[in-house]
């Protein structure tokens, strides 16, 4: 059962240890001070009454790098709210390290690809509350290893197989709208909650506060939360009336 409320959750890109985007428009913020540091990041956004917090680490989903795990551990010691990470992990090894920095929840996209057999390890260890599947589509296809190559499999099938797994929650972006700021992909999140049956969390292409309203009319098939990365950061609306306006239902 599903209620009204969408869940807002701001994204935190790290690269090199800093964010890769600063906050515009925000009088009270010094961008200077905050705009590079995710731990600072990670505060202002909770500041702001975020209840969840979606981290991409962008050196570990290029280079199989993990130089930001102690970022991440620092921030996840640094908020009460939940860390959802995504970026990286392509083994056993990688998801046993990063869910020691205390994050909540990882989203995998190569790994259940290329390396199923890990894949079902980690699963089978940490359960369908700790592991959600991250979809990075372009025309149907799923892109993989920092959406740098096509995979050469649709989502459609991939999907099903998931769930089969046991997996209940799937990351939908569609990377041609992710950053653009052109309108998000809502039908493909729509039809992937359709054909699975699975909760599913909309990432990209989200402008204001109509298309979040758009968004939250798929709450009663699964679409319950929204990932949102330049439109924060450009101070598209204004934060705390929008978690306000977001949780209480009034988009009704």
């Amino acid at each position: 059962m599903f209620n009204n409320s969408l869940l807002v959750i701001p994204s935190i890109d790290i690269k090199q240890g800093k964010t890769v985007r600063v906050v515009h428009g925000i009088p009270e913020l010094n961008c200077e001070q905050y705009g590079d540091d995710p731990v600072d990041m990670a505060r202002i956004w909770r500041t702001e009454n975020a209840k969840l917090i979606h981290i991409v680490d962008f050196d570990g989903a290029h280079d199989h790098s993990k130089r930001n795990f102690e970022v991440v551990k620092e921030i996840c010691s640094s908020i009460v709210i939940p860390v959802e990470f995504a970026g990286g992990i392509r083994n056993y090894e990688d998801a046993i390290q990063i869910m020691q920095t205390g994050i909540s929840r990882m989203a995998i996209n190569t790994m259940a690809i290329e390396n199923r057999k890990d894949f079902i390890k980690v699963f089978e260890k940490f359960g369908p509350a700790k592991i959600c599947i991250s979809l990075d589509i372009k025309n149907d296809e799923l892109i993989i290893r920092g959406r740098s190559e096509n995979s050469g499999i649709s989502y459609y099938d991939f999907t099903k197989e998931m769930v089969e797994i046991g997996i209940n929650r799937f990351l939908v972006c569609d990377i041609s709208r992710n950053g653009t700021l052109e309108g998000p992909n809502i039908e493909l999140s729509k039809k992937i909650a359709e054909i699975t049956g699975a909760k599913v969390t909309h990432s990209g292409g989200i402008r204001n506060k109509d298309e979040l309203k758009d968004i939250q009319k798929l709450i009663p098939i699964g679409v319950d939360s929204v990932i949102i990365g330049r439109a924060l950061y450009e101070n598209r609306f204004p934060c705390q009336k929008l978690w306000r306006v977001a949780e209480s239902g009034l988009f009704n």
